[in-house]
């Protein structure tokens, strides 16, 4: 599984999601995170030349820059691309889920969920980076 020390880049335009996400992953044991209100702020914090992010956490749906605009930045990067990314999107865009999966996302989770299957997610993800 992820070391404990792992660094999350939390992602969502709703305050309390991004605190919800970041409870429940230091309920998993996880201590280090960063949050963002939409992907050009986290963008901007994945720019600067000191910041290291082990994991990125996105919504999809986000105004000014979405989750899917900001996988795709996060890809074209060469300092970032191998980052590892799990997008969350809302039931009933399960669609936008192909886009995501070809722009080269590692995992995705559908809201709502609970602290359960965040930690089956993280576990699914780690699995599949590790068997690569």
């Amino acid at each position: 599984m992820f070391s404990k020390e792992t660094k999350f880049l939390i992602v969502d335009d709703m305050l309390t999601a991004r605190k919800f996400i970041t409870k429940n992953l230091r309920e998993l044991g996880y201590t280090e995170f960063i949050e963002a209100r939409n992907g050009e702020v986290a963008w901007q914090i994945l720019s600067k030349e000191d910041t290291e992010i082990d994991f990125i956490i996105s919504d999809y749906d986000m105004p000014v820059m979405s989750g899917f605009e900001l996988l795709k930045k996060v890809r074209a990067s060469e300092k970032l691309k191998e980052t590892i990314f799990l997008m969350i999107t809302a039931v009933g865009q399960e669609n936008k889920m192909m886009e995501v999966l070809d722009a080269g996302v590692n995992n995705y989770l559908i809201k709502p969920f609970d602290k359960e299957v965040l930690a089956e997610k993280l576990e699914s993800t780690w699995e599949s980076i590790n068997n690569r």
